[in-house]
């Protein structure tokens, strides 16, 4: 049988990031949190919490931390039956999601807000690239993700979302200075673009698509969805943004697409453990019907 103070000691040092933190929440010592975790590990035989500033999770104690939400998911529903068996604070469960800036920042957050209103779990979502979010639920960091992979992962139910568009907008000025024969590929390969991380592929993909080769683009980078609009305004690069962050913009002026009538759209899906997906169907239902609302959905055909 697991330890389950001693997990949950686990789950709360995740959380939280520090020993110090879990043992505020258990009210308890620092010294006694270090004992069961410590305890917990010589027991299974594995380490469970890399120690740093903060103290994350091995991959064993990711599991480990899942199975403690699945706890009290469950806990949470033997609480509207049994109300006098838990303290309603001390059952609740801390969900943990990955999702791409873009959608947070554009479509997502709507979906958590309304969920939220009525649930009683914490949410902690983490920011990868949509190509990348899948792998958290391989590793069993997550219970949920949205993510660009059209296939289940393991363990994993998966629903279509609809497609993420993006323009390529720079400012009139920027266009001005850059651009004054047009967009071509010498041109681009002297102008900064605006890029999240390295695993930001969308200019490239962009370029790709419209110009059907590769081109090695001077490069600022950005990791943040309203500084890369705002950055793109301000003329200090062009770049890929999100549809729905800069119509109004192009629809002013102040954004102009490089290349007239050209977009990407990504696809996006929403992947959740089977293990979690009949509790979780409220947080998937609002995740479906704020995408319905703003992504490009698929005409179904008969």
């Amino acid at each position: 049988m697991i330890d389950y103070p001693a997990a949950q000691a686990v789950a709360l040092i995740v959380q939280t990031g520090s020993f110090e933190a879990a043992a505020r929440a258990l009210s308890i010592t620092p010294s006694a949190v270090s004992q069961r975790v410590r305890q917990l590990e010589d027991r299974l035989g594995t380490v469970l919490i890399r120690r740093g500033a903060p103290c994350t999770a091995t991959e064993q104690g990711a599991r480990l931390c899942r199975h403690i939400e699945q706890v009290g998911l469950l806990e949470g529903d033997l609480l509207q039956h049994l109300p006098g068996m838990f303290d309603p604070l001390s059952a609740r469960v801390t969900l943990n999601i990955a999702v791409n800036a873009d959608s947070l920042g554009s479509w997502f957050l709507p979906a958590v807000v309304a969920y939220t209103r009525h649930a009683t779990p914490l949410l902690n979502i983490d920011i990868d690239d949509q190509d990348h979010t899948a792998d958290w639920l391989r590793r069993g960091q997550v219970v949920a993700a949205v993510t660009a992979h059209d296939t289940a992962v393991q363990g994993c139910r998966l629903r279509s979302l609809g497609r993420l568009r993006y323009h390529a907008t720079a400012s009139p000025d920027y266009m001005r200075r850059h651009f004054p024969q047009g967009v071509t590929p010498a041109a681009l390969a002297h102008a900064p673009a605006l890029r999240f991380n390295q695993k930001d592929r969308l200019q490239q993909d962009w370029v790709r698509k419209v110009f059907a080769q590769m081109i090695e683009l001077p490069t600022h980078w950005l990791p943040s969805t309203q500084s890369f609009v705002d950055g793109t305004l301000a003329g200090m690069g062009w770049g890929m943004n999100p549809a729905k962050l800069v119509e109004a913009h192009l629809a002013d002026g102040r954004l102009v697409e490089m290349v007239p009538g050209t977009y990407l759209d990504t696809p996006l899906y929403w992947q959740v453990s089977k293990l979690a997906a009949d509790r979780l169907a409220p947080l998937s239902d609002e995740v479906c019907k704020a995408a319905k609302r703003a992504l490009i959905q698929d005409v179904q055909t008969s």
